[in-house]
């Protein structure tokens, strides 16, 4: 997930940016937006100006979620099996 997300991030620099060479793309984030649901949907209630700092800051919410639940996951394995990792 980390990897899609930089990789967003990259075309959005890209297309609205434009840099190497290409024209500004007003929809350089339509890749970004898909990794930050369901926090997308509720930035339209905080200022308008924080809003694309909030789009781009919403898929690391998902990223950090999803590691706590892995590292969550991974302790109640090994509190079951006495403490062994098992890796």
């Amino acid at each position: 997930m980390l990897v899609l997300y930089l990789a967003a991030l990259a075309l959005l620099a890209v297309g609205s940016l434009g840099l190497f060479g290409s024209e500004r793309d007003p929809l350089a984030a339509v890749f970004l937006i898909p990794l930050g649901l369901p926090w997308n949907l509720f930035i339209d209630r905080l200022p308008e100006a924080s809003h694309p700092w909030l789009a781009g800051a919403a898929p690391l919410l998902n990223i950090l979620l999803l590691a706590a639940a892995c590292r969550l996951r991974r302790a109640g394995f090994a509190a079951r099996r006495g403490g062994k990792s098992g890796a």
